[in-house]
């Protein structure tokens, strides 16, 4: 700053100058620097609140029907009935949630029994235990019985009477190998039975009217209110080996039928390997292992089948009878084995047979 004076120099802040000693009049104080308007802001908006959503009145929905009362079904195996509420069968045992189970071809396999699955017959009951080669454990109420193959008992009470009970055809019977007495049991008491080797136990309930033929040697148990009988196959074919003639019966001389006595029994038989049933149509025919049949219903019919291969091959000559099968014909149910044993006799020179169909192929 400068004197006004004298225009000497000032040093900041003198009140005098030091040159003319005059009075340093007082500066004015700058003025604020120019500072423009603010812009003009438009005023905020605000978003609408959402409209309040309001849900439409519910549709009046009539209430559900009365479910139907419920009809009891039967065992797709056995044709008991069931409970709605059953998970196995009280007649065979089996598992109801694998009865539909079966194959394509239209078989339907023996449904899966648990372990100590029980069936009731009477006031009695029986008990499968064991899987691989199961037993059948009966406890018997007072005036319930049951008979059976001497060779099939395992074990019983020491105090359970059994008695032989005759059958009739003793000698035929004896001819073809087949056991001349059957032996009963009468409750009360525990008995129980099983077979030599692995495989099935069917549990066959005979309801009245109703009646199956059973292979020879299959046959377990029966409760005292099915009526046994046999009769002949008449299937067999005659083969000739150097000086020797045999006769072979492919599913045995004799064949067991079971029926009802007008109140409901239980049959038990022993197969190897897995069961399996089919339901043939009236006329419909299947080709099976004469030695694989385990039962049949009285209706169907069986005869002797024979496929023969042409070939120019001279040692075919001997083998053309080997190609031997039953053939059954409906209506009705075939139950086979899927363990069957070897068919003697098939490729042998054939000198007779019973009635049989034949194809050439």
């Amino acid at each position: 700053m400068f004197c006004a004076r004298c225009g000497s120099k000032l040093p900041e802040g003198a009140r005098f100058c030091g040159a003319c000693g005059g009075m340093v009049a007082p500066s004015a104080p700058a003025p604020p620097a120019y500072a423009p308007p603010p812009a003009y802001a438009p005023p905020p908006t605000y978003a609408a609140p959402p409209p309040v959503a309001r849900s439409a009145p519910p549709a009046y929905a009539p209430p559900p029907p009365a479910a139907p009362p419920q009809r009891a079904a039967r065992c797709s195996w056995c044709g008991s009935l069931l409970d709605a509420a059953a998970t196995s069968c009280p007649g065979c045992g089996g598992n109801v949630s694998e009865m539909a189970v079966s194959t394509r071809s239209g078989w339907l396999q023996l449904p899966g029994r648990k372990d100590m699955a029980k069936l009731q017959f009477g006031q009695s009951t029986c008990q499968i235990e064991g899987l691989y080669v199961p037993v059948a454990d009966f406890k018997l109420a007072p005036g319930d019985s049951v008979y059976f193959a001497h060779h099939a008992l395992l074990w019983k009470d020491t105090a359970l009477a059994i008695a032989t009970m005759p059958l009739k055809g003793a000698w035929k019977r004896m001819f073809a190998g087949m056991p001349l007495i059957m032996t009963q049991a009468a409750g009360p008491g525990h008995i129980a039975f099983s077979r030599d080797l692995p495989g099935e136990l069917i549990a066959v309930p005979i309801h009245p009217g109703q009646a199956v033929d059973v292979r020879e040697h299959l046959f377990l148990t029966a409760t005292g209110n099915v009526v046994y009988d046999w009769f002949q196959t008449g299937v067999w074919f005659r083969t000739k080996s150097g000086d020797e003639t045999a006769t072979h019966y492919p599913v045995g001389m004799f064949m067991d039928r079971f029926s009802s006595t007008g109140q409901p029994g239980l049959l038990l038989l022993h197969a190897g390997g897995n069961v399996f049933v089919r339901t043939l149509a009236p006329g419909e025919t299947m080709l099976v292992k004469p030695t694989a049949l385990i039962f049949k219903d009285p209706v169907v019919q069986m005869h002797l089948h024979f496929e023969r291969p042409q070939t120019a091959f001279m040692s075919w000559g001997s083998w053309g009878n080997r190609y031997l099968w039953l053939r059954v014909v409906g209506p009705g149910r075939v139950a086979v084995q899927s363990a069957f044993e070897h068919l003697h006799g098939e490729a042998l020179s054939m000198q007779g047979h019973s009635y049989a169909t034949e194809m050439r192929w």
